[in-house]
């Protein structure tokens, strides 16, 4: 049988564990070219929220009864496919469920299945190698453009972008890199383990008189993935031509009525800054560079990373909640099976 977790109810305000119902379904056997494979872990990660909201995106909406999207690292265990073999570890879109039957197609955020080189853990494909490394690689270098001397913050610092994103700046040569986090742990792993040369605790410090005291001359990158209130205070403390990565805005995934846009964006023009938004999807075809980067920089020692692992496939939604309870250092995953083969 497969264990599944769908969408039950579009939530309202906070998602809540109700919106997600748990099922059992035969698992089919598989056909010409198809391969069955045994999901191991989940990943997590802000955007998820903006995926089962019922408006115009990026990508369609998950509908009501259907398994819930996530990214999974999984086995193979059956196979009639020439291009993958029992004991494969693969990574793809499988959902929240045990199993999952695919082509091994590589669609747009689809159900195929990609392999995962030897000699990389399986949980590492799913951060700083997966979407969220590659994420804070090309929102940084792409639209950040950190040079030598930079001066750089990073919002929602001690989660799985923006931990990378400013260890990003840093190998490229920023002068300063300064974290904001919730609360004094997050603040202490990022200035000592990560290299940030300051974190700002936004659940106790007045961010925006913090920032002044850390950036002085002014910030030349600010990698936003909070949006609201912070996202205002950085640009009142902007560099002349500075740059402000758009990459997320989970200060306000949950609210019921979207809060008024950037009071301050008239420093926008005062500063002569850019503002750009992106999505990775428009990035894929890049991704090998990427992952050959951020090896490479692993295995120097440059780049660390973090993994808030749980297990249980029982406790799913509970772990999707710990992204908006502020509790998840590093990137969020679910352990839900040990390798069956």
């Amino acid at each position: 049988m497969n264990g599944q977790w769908q969408l039950i109810s579009r939530p309202v305000g906070m998602v809540k564990e109700s919106d997600f119902g748990y099922v059992e379904e035969p698992v089919p056997d598989i056909g010409d070219n198809e391969l069955l494979i045994r999901n191991l872990y989940f990943a997590f990660e802000p955007a998820m929220r903006g995926w089962i909201t019922d408006a115009k995106s990026y990508i369609a909406p998950v509908q009501l009864g259907e398994v819930m999207r996530a990214s999974t690292v999984g086995q193979v265990i059956e196979s009639n496919n020439p291009d993958f073999k029992p004991g494969d570890f693969v990574t793809g879109m499988a959902g929240w469920q045990e199993y999952f039957i695919t082509d091994g197609s590589a669609g747009l955020m689809g159900r195929g299945a990609s392999k995962i080189p030897d000699g990389i853990a399986p949980e590492l494909m799913m951060s700083a190698l997966g979407g969220t490394g590659l994420t804070a690689y090309f929102g940084m270098l792409d639209i950040g453009k950190p040079k030598t001397g930079d001066v750089v913050v990073v919002s929602g610092a001690a989660g799985a972008t923006g931990s990378v994103a400013g260890q990003i700046a840093k190998i490229k040569g920023a002068s300063k890199v300064v974290g904001i986090a919730g609360g004094s742990e997050k603040c202490r792993w990022l200035t000592s383990e990560l290299g940030y040369d300051a974190a700002i605790d936004y659940k106790s410090e007045n961010v925006a008189k913090r920032l002044r005291q850390e950036c002085p001359d002014g910030i030349n990158i600010f990698f936003d993935n909070v949006g609201g209130q912070i996202l205002d205070d950085a640009l009142l403390n902007m560099a002349m031509n500075g740059r402000v990565v758009l990459c997320g805005g989970i200060s306000s995934y949950n609210e019921l009525e979207l809060p008024p846009g950037p009071k301050n964006y008239m420093q926008l023009v005062i500063q002569r800054c850019t503002m750009e938004g992106f999505i990775l999807i428009d990035y894929l075809d890049r991704a090998e560079e990427a992952v050959n980067d951020l090896s490479s920089w692993i295995q120097s020692g440059q780049l660390k990373h973090a993994e808030d692992i749980q297990e249980g496939i029982e406790n799913t939604p509970k772990t999707f909640l710990r992204l908006f309870e502020g509790k998840n250092i590093g990137k969020q995953l679910l352990k839900i099976a040990e390798p069956p083969l």
